[in-house]
Formats: structure tokens, C-alpha cells, sequence
């Protein structure tokens, strides 16, 4: 009996401590799979809702599929190297195709960029904050977190953003869904090859798989100082953090279609949607989807800035991380305000067609993302560089498969197009 009972004592000290360390260890996968939802996703979403009601809410599955593997392949190359993705590439590939991937990496994410501060600006305008008030605010609040915060103390912030989505959850229960239809949907996939149709697919795939989060995650893995024998817990907090976004994402199309869709109503931007449902289902509905465009807008106009910075640090072999001093690192920290500010002064610019680069920037993320997967593949797959941590054959075709399809999409919408 003694012993019995040293067992169960043991067995829960066990089981606390390992609940401690995936607390302590949580955080890289979260973040960068809900900074995803950020206010061009939000209009994709919205506007696949609007567009196509729940036609193609089945791609969600797929894609969160594609999502946990090509993620989980990031954080093991972070963990295993100890290094980021755009170090890899340039010490693999050289620094001439590094330099034209931060080129054009570098015009997607300050696409990605305007689209958060446009995002913020429009979700504030909901609630009586003009602008010229909200946006200039936003980006000293973003910047100066970074800049003067550590690691630890940014993670944090970003975690507690991160529950906010709620929101959108709360959002899709209040418009109460024929639940039946809903499965339906999602169990028998259709699509047609309609330009407009493949668009609207390549740019959901683009906003939820983007390249610019497997630079993140994989810098912030190693900026964490994850060992191997802790990667398990690293794991996982990937694979949660692909279910939750998708969750999230499913619900805000979801909102969409049962409102915008049924009753014809067009929109063009999340705050159109937003603004859409005070008289279909409701003022709460809309000031939580307000709420909700404003948090994703601001959670990931202080990432996106970071992801870039850190593709084009490690690409140029530059110090980065939050944790070092702005002497430490003078090019990160310059770099990142250059994006912050000019994101922001851009979007106080009269007449600045925000519309077109929103949704646009999800779909180039998209068409770009294949040739991402590839340096990926080529790089994880390297016996020399990953050991015995390489890929196994399910990750290798899932992998493939991903880039295979989107290229396809890409070159049917471009002669669909011509």
C-alpha cells in the first residue's frame, strides 16, 4: 500500500511537471498560426463567407493538414540547427537566391504590413476613433513593446492577444448556424474552376499557410532556446496552434455565410462585414467582429514586422532577437521601426487603394508559398544538416502534394486569366 501510494505521488508530480514545462515552453506555434488570422485573413474569410456562403469551408481541412506538417517541419529544423530558415537557405543555397527571396518576400509581407494597420484603422471607425488617432497610436504601442521589451515579456503580450479571438466563436454561436447544412458542407467538397473561385481558394490557402510564418516560427524557436529533448512540448504547441486558427477561421466564415450570404449582401472589407451584421443579426455581433479585426489587426502588425526582419537579418548574417540590445543588433531593431512607421504613414495616405492590396497580398502569399515549401523540403530532408531528425515519408508527400497543387492553381488561374 505504501509503495502504491509513493507511485500515485510520484506519478503526479510527474504529470505536473510536465504540464509546467509545455506552459513554460508554449507560445512559437500559438502565436505565429493566430497572427495569421490578421486583418487580410479576416477579410478573405469574410469575404469567402460573403461570396460563396459555405461552399468552401471544407478547404479549412485540408489545409490545416497542410498547416500542422509544413509548421512542425520549421520547428524541428529550429530545434535540430539551431538556426533560422533564412540563415539556412543563404548557408545552403547561397547569398544570391537568399537576396531575391527577402526581395520579394520582403514586398508580400509590407502588402501584409498595410493591410494590419488598415485593419486596425478600420475596426476603430467602428467605435468612434478616427485614423488619424488610432493608427499613429498603434504603431508607437507595437513598436515600443518590441524595442523595449524581452522575449519573454513580448511572448506574453502576444499569448494574451491570442484569447481574444473568442470573439469571432462568440460571434458564429450568436448567429445560431443550421448546424445540420454546416456539416453537410464541410464533408462534400465542391469547386468549380472559375477564376474568381480559384482566386478566392488560393487566397485561402495563402492566408493561412504564409511564407512569412515559417521564417517566424522558426526564429523564435531558436530565439526560445528549445532543446531536443524538449521538443515534444514544442510539437504540440504547434499542432494546437494550426487547430485553433482554423477553428478560427472556420467561424468567421462561418458568420458570413449565414448572414451576408443568404441576405445578398456584398462586401469588400472585414469592416464592411462588420458593419453588415448590426441589422441582420445584431450591434453585439458587430462590435465583437469589430473587436475581434482590431486585436488580430494589432497582434500581427508587431509580428509580420518581426518575421521580416528576421528573414532579412539572418539572410544578410546580421544579429537579431528582442533580447539583445539595440547596440547589440542596430540593423534589426533599425529595420523593424522602418517597417512600423512607413506601414503606418502609408495607410494615413488620402485615397490609398487598401481594398485591392489586402485581399492580394493573401493571394501572392499563396502563389509564393510553393517555392518556400521547396527550400524547405530541400533543407529538412538533408541527412547531413538534420541527422536522423529528416522527414518521413507521410511528411515528404503531404509536403509535396501541398506545393504541387498550389503551383497547379497558380498557373490554371494565370492562363484562365490570359
Amino acid at each position: 500500500m505504501a509503495d502504491y501510494k509513493k507511485w500515485v505521488s510520484s506519478s503526479r508530480r510527474s504529470l505536473w511537471r510536465t504540464i509546467g514545462l509545455f506552459f513554460i515552453l508554449m507560445g512559437p506555434g500559438i502565436i505565429t498560426s493566430n497572427v495569421d488570422n490578421d486583418a487580410g485573413g479576416i477579410t478573405t474569410y469574410s469575404l469567402a463567407g460573403a461570396e460563396y456562403g459555405l461552399k468552401l469551408v471544407w478547404s479549412l481541412i485540408p489545409i490545416m493538414i497542410a498547416l500542422i506538417v509544413i509548421q512542425e517541419m520549421c520547428a524541428r529544423m529550429g530545434v535540430v540547427t539551431g538556426k533560422g530558415l533564412s540563415d539556412l537557405i543563404r548557408e545552403k543555397f547561397g547569398a544570391k537566391i537568399t537576396f531575391y527571396l527577402m526581395i520579394g518576400l520582403f514586398l508580400t509581407n509590407m502588402g501584409n504590413a498595410l493591410s494590419n494597420f488598415a485593419g486596425i484603422a478600420a475596426g476603430m471607425e467602428i467605435f468612434g476613433v478616427q485614423k488619424f488617432v488610432s493608427v499613429p497610436l498603434s504603431a508607437f504601442l507595437v513598436w515600443w513593446m518590441v524595442v523595449r521589451g524581452t522575449y519573454r515579456f513580448v511572448e506574453k503580450a502576444f499569448l494574451v492577444a491570442c484569447v481574444f479571438y473568442l470573439s469571432y466563436i462568440i460571434t458564429g454561436v450568436i448567429v445560431k448556424p443550421d448546424w445540420g447544412n454546416v456539416f453537410e458542407q464541410l464533408t462534400h467538397p465542391q469547386l468549380s474552376f472559375q477564376p474568381s473561385e480559384m482566386t478566392m481558394l488560393i487566397g485561402l490557402v495563402g492566408t493561412t499557410i504564409a511564407p512569412w510564418m515559417q521564417f517566424y516560427l522558426q526564429a523564435s524557436i531558436v530565439e526560445k532556446g528549445i532543446k531536443i529533448e524538449e521538443y515534444k512540448f514544442a510539437r504540440f504547441d504547434v499542432v494546437m496552434g494550426s487547430v485553433i486558427v482554423h477553428i478560427v477561421a472556420f467561424f468567421i466564415i462561418l458568420v458570413c455565410a449565414e448572414t451576408l450570404f443568404k441576405h445578398g449582401v456584398s462586401i469588400e472589407t472585414a469592416k464592411d462585414a462588420a458593419l453588415s451584421l448590426e441589422p441582420l443579426a445584431g450591434k453585439y455581433c458587430t462590435y465583437l467582429f469589430a473587436f475581434g479585426l482590431v486585436n488580430a489587426s494589432l497582434f500581427a502588425a508587431s509580428i509580420l514586422p518581426l518575421s521580416t526582419t528576421y528573414l532579412i537579418c539572418e539572410g544578410l548574417g546580421w544579429e537579431a532577437g528582442i533580447d539583445k540590445k539595440f547596440a547589440e543588433a542596430p540593423q534589426f531593431y533599425g529595420f523593424y521601426s522602418m517597417m512600423i512607421f512607413l506601414g503606418a504613414g502609408i495607410i494615413l495616405y488620402p485615397n490609398f487603394p487598401l481594398i485591392p492590396i489586402m485581399y492580394f497580398s493573401q493571394v501572392v502569399n499563396g502563389m509564393v508559398l510553393p517555392f518556400v515549401l521547396i527550400f524547405m523540403l530541400l533543407l529538412i530532408n538533408d541527412k547531413k544538416l538534420m541527422m536522423h531528425y529528416t522527414n518521413g515519408p507521410i511528411f515528404n508527400i503531404i509536403a509535396w502534394v501541398t506545393s504541387i497543387v498550389l503551383i497547379a492553381l497558380t498557373l490554371l488561374l494565370v492562363i484562365r486569366m490570359c
